[in-house]
């Protein structure tokens, strides 16, 4: 789509923007401050945007935000090409020879298109990549990012434990884990309460973790995506809190005007406004 001045812009128009924001002497102030580690955070936000409009089914705002997000590799990769490191054509180049290659089965050798699913051609792949650049991790951990959210990296950490073997067969024995972990928790809870102190609430958050830790095992083994689902269930507390707020004001009123019952009730007939 044309821009109203008829002029329709590429990528090299976004290169030339970025470079003339980042120009040490006729560059934004606050775009040279930046740095990799300060841009960061903007990166991960831009991503969950990304995928806040999927999620909304809303395709004007995904394209606006898919914009966003390559602003941010356009960002990096000038920031990058400043110290003389990459620029935006070392990552173009990089990215298309890796999914090249990490797909023979499409760009070298059909007849292993129908084996791809079954066999774990893409991790081998990848391992033989990273013993090619002199990468052998001491655990089968260490690329799991850090960065990842917490719940996301759980549950590749429990997947590439899975690999080797180190996982439960079925769904019970993790709902019975899960089971344990609450008991735990409690009892951690009860304690701590009864201590009062750093030692009893550290009790209390270690046991927490390993509650949400169990509850990620959960979510891989019925093949959900727990980051997917916990956003949609904030989603729907977001929508359902909005009728309270919107039934109250319809008699002048505001949630702190209302009681807990009051809530309740109204909290009640949003679900079944719902069907839930």
């Amino acid at each position: 789509m044309a821009e109203a001045d008829g002029k329709r812009y590429g990528i090299e128009d976004l290169l030339r923007v970025m470079a003339k924001l980042r120009d040490p002497k006729d560059g934004c102030p606050w775009d040279l401050e930046q740095s990799f580690a300060t841009i960061a955070p903007y990166t991960i936000e831009e991503a969950y945007e990304v995928a806040d409009a999927i999620a909304g089914e809303d395709l004007d705002a995904l394209k606006d935000e898919l914009g966003d997000l390559l602003l941010q590799v356009v960002y990096h990769a000038q920031m990058a090409s400043e110290q003389a490191r990459f620029d935006f054509d070392d990552v173009v180049q990089a990215i298309t020879e890796k999914m090249i290659r990490r797909h023979p089965h499409v760009f070298a050798n059909v007849a292993l298109r129908e084996s791809f699913l079954a066999t774990p051609m893409w991790e081998r792949i990848k391992t033989e990549e990273k013993a090619a650049r002199g990468e052998r991790g001491q655990s089968l951990l260490d690329d799991v990012p850090v960065g990842l959210p917490a719940l996301s990296r759980a549950v590749k950490l429990q997947k590439r434990a899975g690999k080797v073997g180190f996982d439960w067969r079925s769904l019970e024995p993790v709902l019975a884990k899960l089971e344990e972990e609450i008991t735990e928790l409690k009892q951690a809870v009860a304690t701590g309460a009864a201590q009062s102190s750093p030692a009893g609430r550290e009790a209390v958050r270690q046991e927490f973790g390993d509650l949400l830790f169990a509850m990620a095992n959960i979510a891989r083994h019925l093949h959900v995506d727990p980051e997917a689902a916990l956003r949609e269930a904030n989603a729907k507390f977001t929508r359902r809190f909005r009728k309270i707020e919107g039934a109250l004001a319809r008699e002048g009123r505001k949630p702190e005007d209302a009681t807990l019952e009051e809530m309740d009730r109204l909290w009640d007939a949003a679900k079944a406004e719902e069907g839930k």
